[in-house]
């Protein structure tokens, strides 16, 4: 099989890389100044055994590769905002033997949250969610670093929406011989949606930084506490703690690269850290801490400490302001009012609808 990896950044990167070091078949694609960094430079791969640079086929768009061929597997690793565009650039890419990627290739989401593969599943016929769980670091263009050992990362991997079959388990053998563990599973999404409630935090860390603080981890409670209150009115399942611990174990340890934080080989902060980092203009938010919102009005449950997560992460984004540089404890303050002002509002809003029936 070659791997076709649809966006070469920390997780796409780290993957790809692993991937080619065990000696499978790997095209990065990219653009901007990663594409061009990987073309003329090759990627940078800094992880406990070393550094590393892969020369790799890169990339940035399927014309460069002409017909795909018919064994060829999409691993999609842009962040979720980017997904419908790579999905439009892909999805009718020729294959070799007749028909369009979208009808003949297996497209796996390596994303946070949940949105990607819905998305997905509107244009590709076989789409495989993927959990990831991969601590990885991309600042500059052209280098990604990975600081888990002696794992790199654990994938959970199935069809989405639900059940398993060969093409997952091929995937999960190559990934386990390159220091990837991948669990094939026929319930990806329980493993999903736990993940996304950790994830709930990286817009605390990309708007205030570090959440070390006895006020950040009790504003990190909070949050996750409204997105499982959520999840439950939703009848939604995940993967419990102890079950994510168990799967975890001591297989991933983080240890200190070395280097400066420019050359992405420290890592500083988590995915929606990075992009404000890197001054993308976007961020994640809305597939995190808007995917709680979302359920949340959809099932009536108030959401507004998520709400207004997602809505200063956007700020920043667009803004291009710093990572961290908000004060923990005016985000705290935040974070207060915001509650106060929806459990003000609820009793209104109930005799609003009850006024309304009447």
């Amino acid at each position: 099989m070659r791997y076709i990896i649809i966006g070469a950044g920390a997780v796409g990167g780290a993957v790809g890389g692993r991937l080619a070091e065990a000696g499978h078949d790997v095209v990065l694609v990219a653009r901007g100044a990663q594409y061009a960094a990987l073309r003329d430079r090759g990627l940078r791969l800094v992880t406990p055994d070393g550094p590393r640079t892969h020369r790799l086929p890169t990339v940035d768009g399927p014309e460069a590769l002409g017909e795909l061929r018919a064994g060829d597997v999409l691993v999609l690793a842009v962040k979720t905002q980017d997904s419908v565009a790579a999905l439009d650039t892909w999805g009718p890419a020729p294959v070799a033997g007749g028909g369009t990627a979208a009808e003949r290739l297996p497209l796996f989401c390596a994303q946070n949250g949940v949105e990607g593969q819905r998305l997905a599943l509107r244009r590709f016929r076989r789409v495989y969610g993927v959990c990831v769980w991969l601590p990885a670091t991309f600042v500059e263009p052209g280098v990604v670093s990975a600081a888990g050992t002696p794992l790199t990362g654990i994938l959970h991997l199935g069809r989405f929406p639900h059940g398993t079959d060969d093409t997952a388990r091929a995937v999960a053998a190559d990934l386990a011989a390159s220091r990837i563990e991948a669990p094939v599973v026929a319930d990806v999404t329980r493993w999903q949606y736990a993940k996304l409630l950790a994830n709930l935090a990286n817009a605390i860390e990309a708007v205030g930084g570090v959440i070390g603080s006895e006020d950040g981890v009790a504003l990190h409670d909070r949050v996750r506490a409204e997105g499982e209150a959520v999840l439950a009115a939703s009848g939604i399942a995940y993967a419990s703690a102890e079950e994510q611990k168990e799967a975890r174990a001591d297989k991933i340890r983080l240890v200190p690269l070395g280097g400066s934080e420019r050359d992405g080989s420290e890592r500083g902060g988590g995915s929606s850290w990075q992009s404000l980092t890197r001054g993308t203009g976007t961020i994640e938010a809305d597939y995190l801490n808007g995917e709680i919102a979302l359920l949340g009005r959809l099932h009536g449950v108030p959401t507004p400490l998520n709400d207004l997560l997602q809505r200063l992460a956007n700020d920043f984004a667009r803004e291009h302001r710093p990572a961290g540089s908000m004060p923990m404890s005016e985000l705290v303050r935040l974070a207060d009012d915001a509650a106060a002002a929806a459990t003000a509002a609820a009793p209104v809003a109930a005799d609003d609808a009850g006024a309304s029936a009447s």
